[in-house]
């Protein structure tokens, strides 16, 4: 884990970006007091294919469709 204070953090930006992405814990801090935690986002690897869950739904209730009875006075 590495920890950097704001000053420090703008003036190391693209090192600090690197070390997050490169699965590093790093934290942000003002005054010494940690105040975020920089990591990287999760991308999504391949394109999503329409129909992909297709004969895997092995059940459905035949009330499915129907309003919980708690629910009726909101429809």
């Amino acid at each position: 884990m590495s920890q950097f204070n704001i000053a420090e953090a703008k003036a190391h930006f693209s090192e600090i970006v690197q070390k997050a992405m490169l699965g590093e814990e790093v934290i942000i801090a003002k005054d010494n007091k940690p105040i975020l935690k920089l990591i990287p986002l999760l991308v999504q690897s391949g394109v999503r294919k329409p129909g992909s869950a297709k004969e895997q739904v092995l059940y459905i209730s035949p009330d499915f469709d129907a309003t919980p009875d708690d629910f009726k006075a909101y429809v």
